[in-house]
């Protein structure tokens, strides 16, 4: 299973799995992108 990133330069989304770098621009800081799910909580 591969996590998706976002490239911090060209902000290509990209599946990585082995190398750490944008295969589009070759930059190596990437964000990860957060999950669908949505929690709620009931506030006191």
């Amino acid at each position: 299973m591969t996590a998706t990133y976002k490239c911090a330069r060209c902000k290509h989304r990209v599946e990585i799995d082995v190398n750490v770098r944008c295969p589009f621009c070759g930059h190596r800081i990437l964000f990860k992108e957060r999950g669908g799910g949505i929690k709620e909580l009931k506030a006191r």
